[in-house]
Parts: C-alpha cells; structure tokens; sequence
C-alpha cells in the first residue's frame, strides 16, 4: 500500500471507530503524524484527498476539522466527477437510476402521506405537453426528488440525486427530438402516481424502473445509431 493510501487508511480508520467525531478538530500536523508513525508530508497528502471527497474540512487560520459526514456532502464530489463524462458514461448513470429509483419510490410507497401525494399532483400539474421542454425536466427533476426524499432514507436520496443531475442533459435531448416523449413522460408520471396513492410499493418500484429505462433505451439507441454513420 502507498504511503498516502495508508494515511488515509488510517484517518478513516480514526473516524469511522469514532476517535474523531463529525465537527471535531483534528490534532496539530506534527502531533497527528507522530501518533500514526508518517511523515508530515504523507499526512499532507491524505488531508488534502480527504478533503476532496467532503470527509475533512479544511479551515485556513483555524486547522482541519472532520465534516458533517452529511450524506448530501459526502456525495457532491460524485456529481462534480461525473459532469466530465461523455454521453455513453450518462448511460451507466441512468443504469444506477434504474436501480436506486425503483427503490425509493418502493419505499415512499408505504412512508409518504396523502398530502404528500397531493402536493405531487400539484407539481405535475404545472407543465404539459405543450409545455417548454425545460419546464416539463424541471417537473420531472422535482418530482423524482421529492419521492427519493419519500423514501426516508437519507442516503439513498442523496444517492438519486447525484446520479440524476447529470442526465439532465440527456433528459432535454429527448425531450427535443424523439416524438410523443412528453406526452409519455406526462403519462408515466401520473402512472407513477396512482401507484404511490394505492400505497402499492410493487407497483410503484415496476412504474418507476419503466419511466427510467425509456430514457435509457432512447439514450442507448441514439448513440448506437450515431456510431453506425460515423
């Protein structure tokens, strides 16, 4: 193992058997090396990752303190790497939508309230198919956070929402461009729906998987037949 990997190992291993707790300041760099056996500049490196990935914050003029561990700020990171990928790499996005999604909206199923519900049909009330493009993804970005958020699981909306924002781009494109793929997404929202106010977490997770893999397949028939002319 690299000598930064190893820092790191250990940091983590310092947080996770709650040595260091979320919002405490680590001690001074010399004494912390000491404690673990490395090299200043080894623990240098292991801050400055841990940093990036949100589980250290770095204060100047005031130390390193570990984070919140909040599930949202753990996993921003993920959307920033992620807007750098190409087209195909939003396909592999959309896989994980296709498995996380169904979950949640299984789950909100059986945890939302009927004034829950309510409020989502409010929100899909304000776009149609005449609808601008950009209005209807807007509804449908809400939409699908406020079921995630359903879920009551913190992490695994945090999850959806990171690997949802970059398929926007894809989302739009459809919209645009393939015919009656509003009027469809309108339809398997309401669908979508109807299965959360039955409390029917089956039949919600099966709506939910249709309505994610239709972008997935357009998206994957789309590339395939762009690689076929060029």
């Amino acid at each position: 193992m690299a000598v930064t990997d190893e820092a790191i190992e250990r940091l983590k291993s310092m947080i996770i058997s709650g040595e260091l707790r979320p919002g405490d300041r680590l001690p001074r760099e010399a004494d912390l090396a000491t404690t673990l056996g490395l090299s200043r500049n080894s623990l240098r490196e292991a801050v400055r990752a841990l940093s990036l990935m949100r589980i250290l914050d770095v204060r100047q003029g005031d130390g390193t303190y570990v984070s919140s561990l909040a599930p949202d700020s753990l996993l921003e990171a993920l959307t920033f790497v992620v807007e750098f990928h190409h087209d195909d790499s939003v396909l592999e996005l959309l896989e994980v939508r296709r498995i996380l999604e169904p979950a949640a909206t299984g789950r909100a199923a059986a945890r939302m309230t009927d004034q829950e519900f309510d409020d989502l049909g409010e929100l899909l009330s304000r776009a149609d198919d005449k609808s601008p493009v950009q209005d209807l993804v807007d509804v449908d970005t809400e939409f699908h956070r406020r079921i995630a958020v359903g879920s009551g699981n913190a992490m695994l909306a945090s999850m959806i929402e990171s690997v949802a924002g970059p398929t926007h781009r894809a989302r739009v494109w459809r919209g645009l461009t393939q015919h009656g793929a509003l009027l469809r997404t309108l339809d398997e929202h309401q669908a979508i729906l109807a299965a959360l106010r039955r409390r029917d977490p089956e039949l919600a997770a099966i709506r939910a998987t249709v309505h994610v893999a239709g972008v997935e397949e357009w998206l994957r028939s789309t590339l395939e037949t762009g690689a076929d002319r060029n």
